[in-house]
């Protein structure tokens, strides 16, 4: 008989009991129970039955790759700006991966030159105090507090803008390896400050786009996509840096695919909430004709290059 009916990521099965010779006289085993509370014969199998037919390869292949870039429930577990939001982000990602490879060639060029007037040791001690100086700076910053929850667009772009920053700082210890270390220290602090804007503004980003208690999910396939985009970045730019193509005009060009990915990006989030932004936003436009925007409307207005440390006064148009 059939025991029960389950469904697994859009997929129906039952599950039958299969009977077998009955056993009564052997003592020591446990009889399963069907339906009716009666008895299943001593011995008896259970075997799980699709209820549809097998995927077509194709569909499988594309089921396999929904199951690591998409939430579980997809669309329908999510709100509508997700999808925007994930595009620009594995865009972002793609650029930001392509640029860590020239970026990261430069830093162990100029570390192959100084070792040519020092010891090992001493490259080591160097290296190690650029990341130091890096942890110090990230802990320096967390002081914004509550700024990453209301103000966590402004934070997210101006780490982006920053981490572009250390980017360039890197990229400059080619021309300058005798200055390996402070200009390494300065792009380290740099770039774990805008590590902070970013791993501090993800889960109240992502939490605007769960639905329901997912909120997990959608993080993690968030992460998926953008490692992937990061990968082929990263592909991409080590395939590039085989035909020595020009250091500075390469990392101009992806770096103007990041910032206008990551301003993109931003600018996708829809929040449910008012900040200072949000809320001159509503105000303005009620005062100058009478209608209060939606969410999604007051969000696309919102400035975003307002550096969120600084406190500014609301400034409100009056029409007399």
């Amino acid at each position: 008989g059939v025991l029960c009916f389950e469904e697994v990521e859009g997929r129906r099965w039952s599950y039958v009991v299969e009977g077998a010779a009955s056993s009564a006289g052997k003592t020591g085993r446990v009889s399963a129970r069907a339906r009716g509370g009666s008895a299943a014969p001593v011995g008896a199998t259970f075997r799980a039955v699709p209820l549809q037919s097998p995927l077509p390869p194709a569909e499988e292949i594309m089921s396999f790759i929904r199951s690591y870039v998409v939430p579980e429930g997809f669309p329908d577990s999510v709100t509508p700006s997700y999808v925007p939001y994930m595009t620009w982000r594995a865009l972002k990602h793609f650029f930001g991966g392509a640029m860590s490879v020239f970026t990261t060639r430069a830093l162990l060029n100029s570390v192959g030159v100084s070792q040519s007037r020092a010891t090992s040791g001493a490259v080591a001690i160097n290296w190690i105090l650029k990341d130091g100086a890096g942890r110090v700076g990230k802990m320096l910053f967390a002081r914004q507090g509550k700024k990453f929850d209301y103000d966590l667009k402004q934070l997210r772009f101006s780490g982006d803008l920053m981490m572009e920053l250390g980017a360039g700082i890197e990229l400059a210890t080619a021309a300058f390896p005798q200055l390996f270390l402070p200009l390494a220290c300065m792009a380290n602090v740099v770039k774990n400050v805008a590590a902070v804007t970013s791993t501090s503004t993800r889960t109240p980003i992502y939490k605007a786009y769960a639905k329901g208690e997912n909120i997990g999910d959608v993080t993690a396939k968030g992460e998926s996509v953008g490692n992937i985009a990061d990968l082929l970045g990263t592909g991409m730019s080590i395939l590039m840096s085989k035909r020595n193509p020009s250091l500075v005009a390469s990392f101009a060009v992806l770096s103007c695919g990041y910032l206008l990915s990551s301003y993109q990006e931003v600018r996708s989030v829809v929040l449910n909430t008012l900040n200072t932004a949000r809320f001159t936003v509503a105000v303005d436009s009620f005062i100058k004709t009478g209608h209060v925007p939606s969410l999604k409307e007051g969000n696309l207005e919102e400035t975003i290059f307002n550096p969120p440390w600084r406190h500014q006064p609301v400034a409100i148009g009056l029409q007399l």
